[in-house]
């Protein structure tokens, strides 16, 4: 599934946010949109997820517009309804029209792939905020999407518990691959994730530069020798384009 935008703008108010933005998001690849905090990521997911409308420009995902496509949309906030169990909310995105039995086989398939089985009837309170993140990734994987949007999904992690999420994304994407755009603003972590990686300016964003990541998949790993070599040249490109990443 190809995105394409094309000549966009969007402003908030007397704020414009996006000027002339144009960008092309390859299909069944995981592309990292990595900019400073405030440049417009957020933004750029909310148009593709067709929550916001281009006040000029065009936006395609394929041939169809936003609204037509199925989207799982993974937040830094998993927002699971709190009244009810694991099970529960992960059954409200399966259709109806699908046997009780058949959904409950699906629910318990996809726990089992991120670690989570255990947790069937669990309520959200009882579980860690590594469970609660997984959680979050089975539901958005159960949904079967057209497309994945990620906003800093892994933010606010300490380093063991983020690579390990990092490494159940990995797992669920290699058994149901789908064009994905990942926002961050950690550069180790989009070159753990991005195929593609965009490096977006300060608002109104722009793209400064592309990179197309190097480093095998199955190799995307902490500690790489050729992800912290290209780390420290990504720094170097910011420091040039005078780009402070907080």
């Amino acid at each position: 599934m190809m995105i394409e935008l094309d000549e966009v703008r969007f402003e908030y108010g007397s704020v414009t946010v996006l000027d002339r933005f144009s960008a092309r998001f390859p299909s069944m690849e995981v592309t990292a949109l990595l900019g400073p905090s405030g440049c417009g990521k957020t933004t750029i997911l909310n148009l593709i997820a067709g929550l916001l409308k281009p006040q000029e420009g065009t936006l395609r995902v394929d041939d169809k517009f936003p609204h037509e496509v199925r989207v799982g949309y993974i937040f830094q906030d998993v927002r699971l309804l709190p009244w009810l169990t694991v099970k529960r909310n992960l059954d409200l995105v399966l259709p109806r029209t699908i046997p009780a039995e058949e959904r409950l086989k699906r629910i318990r398939s996809v726990l089992r792939m991120v670690g989570m089985e255990h947790a069937l009837t669990l309520f959200p309170d009882q579980l860690s905020g590594g469970m609660y993140r997984r959680v979050g990734m089975a539901r958005a994987y159960l949904f079967e999407p057209d497309l994945y949007l990620m906003d800093e999904s892994f933010q606010g992690l300490d380093p063991p518990l983020k690579f390990q999420l990092l490494s159940v994304f990995q797992q669920l994407r290699s058994m149901s691959p789908k064009t994905t755009i990942f926002v961050t603003h950690d550069i180790e972590e989009a070159l753990l994730v991005g195929d593609e990686i965009f490096l977006l300016s300060p608002m109104p964003a722009r793209i400064v530069h592309s990179l197309r990541n190097p480093v095998p998949p199955n190799d995307r790993v902490p500690g790489n020798q050729d992800i912290a070599k290209i780390e420290g040249e990504l720094f170097t490109l910011f420091r040039r384009n005078n780009i402070i990443y907080l």
